[in-house]
């Protein structure tokens, strides 16, 4: 008995010695791993913002304004603004969660969308990366662009097969103008004192 006992003993000592090398493991390899995740991840958000806005020449990353889970960038072209980038999400696809960067004009106007994360249906809901169904959102002010599916009643194209991600995506881009015009008004907006906007005359003048 005290020989069973004995090895019951000895099996937890090696469970647990494995379990806190595999700790120490996955530690490890975290912290090596930690600092080129993020810089691939700023990458990729710098290019969506890129595909997304008109020109710019300033760094709207460096000043990123986050509020209820979305983040809002000011782009800026000798000192003006040109444009808003605005990372949003859904969690109503049909996969769950997906995000995107929408891109406005200053008077409110979609000057381009990039998906940034999406794990819907290959083939299907994961078409919304195509310029197919995106461009149709292209030069659109959802101030009167009514950003619903039609069968809903909308003026959107649907993915064919793919309704529920087509409404996600619809959902993710009205979060975004909505959080736009609540958020980057003129007076809500603090640019820092080396990039001072000098002319704010074409800025959304407020409401939903």
């Amino acid at each position: 008995m005290a020989k069973i006992e004995s090895s019951f003993k000895n099996m937890l000592l090696s469970l647990f010695l494995i379990s806190a090398g595999m700790s120490a493991a996955l530690g490890f390899v975290y912290s090596i791993t930690k600092g080129p995740i993020e810089v691939a991840n700023k990458q990729k958000e710098v290019r969506a913002i890129t595909e997304v806005l008109p020109t710019f020449d300033n760094d709207p990353t460096a000043n990123v304004k986050s509020i209820d889970g979305l983040d809002y960038y000011v782009a800026t072209e000798q000192g003006k603004i040109c444009g808003f980038a605005v990372k949003t999400f859904t969690d109503k696809g049909f996969s769950g969660h997906f995000t995107l960067m929408v891109g406005f004009k200053p008077d409110g106007i979609i000057n381009n969308i990039s998906v940034l994360d999406q794990k819907e249906t290959p083939g299907l809901g994961s078409k919304m990366k195509e310029s197919r169904f995106k461009n149709q959102f292209q030069g659109k002010n959802p101030a009167d662009f009514e950003l619903r599916v039609k069968k809903d009643g909308g003026k959107v194209d649907a993915i064919t097969a793919a309704t529920i991600s087509s409404r996600a995506f619809c959902d993710a881009v009205q979060k975004a103008y909505d959080g736009y015009m609540q958020n980057l008004k003129p007076n809500t907006i603090q640019m820092p004192s080396d990039s001072i906007v000098s002319d704010t005359t074409n800025l959304p003048k407020g409401g939903q």
